[in-house]
Parts: structure tokens; sequence; C-alpha cells
């Protein structure tokens, strides 16, 4: 029953939510949008979590679900850039292990958040691509010409684990609300800031498809506060990471949760320097 708990907890984690619920939730939402997908991200916080207790890493990390989250994460994405199949399967193992190896060496520096994420799933993605010539499946996006803010805002909430479903959108809402209402509450500000501010510069099918307003969902989930002072460097936050993911996109860079990896940090350290 730890067990499942501990794997619950690190799906839970992808948005901090340290409640097994909350990581019902998240993986009921992906399978109703995809059970492969689904699958996916529970092998992803199997491996991760199966390694770190090999590598008998800290048993109360471990049931917190520090160890799942990036490895749910990898899963989900080695099976959203690329067809399933054994190279996939193999792909999904090395990415969520290594996501656990990074993770255990980057929390004793400074917070990780989902870089061990970011880290591993880069190198799994651009081996795959560069040195075993595995191509990229191809993104068959719809071309929409009005903004639909609803629509934007829970595709942002789905889009932290690579789902374009409203349904799903919703179900990650309702995960994070049970566990903590002002994450909640912080999230859905995001969402609609984040969508705005990519609006100005985006393309409409991008926006309401969620690409804008993930990062920034994050990004205010990890800053939360009950300080006015909060509120504005949560907004901060929520502007510069659109701003950083519209940047990295037009780089060709695969931008997955980087933008808010490198935000939440530089916010974090200014925050240091104001007090200091």
């Amino acid at each position: 029953m730890k067990y499942i708990q501990a794997i619950l907890r690190g799906i839970g984690q992808v948005m901090f939510q340290n409640n097994s619920y909350s990581g019902a939730l998240f993986l009921i939402g992906i399978c109703y949008n995809s059970w492969l997908l689904g699958l996916a991200a529970l092998m992803g916080a199997v491996v991760s979590t199966g390694f770190a207790q090999f590598l008998r890493y800290s048993k109360e990390d471990i049931q917190n679900g520090l160890y799942g989250f990036n490895g749910t994460l990898s899963g989900i994405a080695v099976f959203c850039f690329f067809k399933p199949n054994i190279t996939a399967v193999v792909a999904l193992f090395i990415g969520a292990a290594l996501s656990t190896v990074v993770m255990h060496f980057l929390k004793k520096a400074l917070p990780a958040f989902t870089a061990p994420f970011v880290l591993s799933t880069w190198a799994v993605m651009y081996s795959l691509v560069f040195v075993f010539n595995v191509p990229l499946m191809a993104s068959l996006a719809p071309v929409e010409s009005s903004f639909n803010l609803f629509t934007a805002a829970s595709n942002s909430f789905g889009q932290v684990m690579f789902q374009e479903n409203v349904v799903t959108g919703l179900f990650f809402l309702l995960a994070i609300l049970i566990n903590n209402r002002l994450m909640a509450a912080y999230a859905i500000y995001a969402a609609v800031l984040g969508s705005f501010v990519g609006w100005f510069t985006e393309q409409a099918s991008a926006v309401n498809a969620g690409l804008m307003g993930y990062n920034a969902i994050l990004c205010a989930i990890a800053l939360v506060g009950r300080r006015k002072s909060d509120f504005l460097w949560i907004s901060l936050a929520i502007v510069l990471s659109t701003w950083v993911n519209i940047g990295l996109g037009k780089t060709g860079i695969i931008t997955l949760t980087a933008p808010f990896v490198i935000v939440t940090w530089g916010v974090l350290w200014v925050k240091k320097l104001v007090r200091a």
C-alpha cells in the first residue's frame, strides 16, 4: 500500500501536490485523454521510484514522491514525441532512471523542480534523433483564428503533462483544488494571464492548445504565498516564463518545462538578493 501511495504521490508532485488522491486524479485525467500516455506516466513513475529504492535514496523522499514526478514526465514525453515501440520503451526506462540520479544530486544544491526531467529527457530525445536517427512524430495541430480563453486555460493545465484536452485540464485543476485551494486559485490566474500574454504574439491555435500557460501554472504553484508581495513575484514569473517559452520555441528547442525552471530559479535568486 505504501508503494502505491508513493507512486501516486510521485505523479501528484508533478504539480507540487504531495497527495495520493491528487496523483490518482492526474492519472485519471491523462487516461481520459490517452490510455497510452497514462500507461507511460505510470511506467515512468514506477521506474524512477523503483530506481531510487534500488540506489537506497532517502525513504522519506521516496515516500513523498520526490523521485517519481520527474520520471512521470519523462515517460509521457517519450511516448508523446516518439512512436510507441521497443525503442521508445527502452528510452522511457533510461530517461526515468536518469532523472532519479540527476534529482538526487541536483536537489543538494538548489530546488530541483522539474530540471531533472528536462535534462534527462533532452539527453534521451536528442540522442534518439541525432545519434540513432529515430524521427519525432509529426505534429498535426489545427489552425485556429480565434482565441478561446476557457479552452486555452483548461488546456494549459493539461499541457503540464502534455495533454491537450479540456476535460483532462479540469481533472488536473480538481486534483490541485482538493489538496490546496490557494495553489488552485493561483494556478487559474497563471493559466489566464499566461494565455493572454502569449495571445499578443502567438497564433491562436498555439494559445488555445495551452502551450502559453503550462509553464506559468508551474511558476505560480512553486512560488505560492499569502503575502501581497508574493502576488507580484508570481505575476512577474508568469509573464517572464511565457516570454522565455516563446523565445526558446523560436530556436527550435523542445522547451518542455525549461522556462518554468529557469524563471523560478531566477525569481528565487532575486528575492534572496532583495531580502539581503
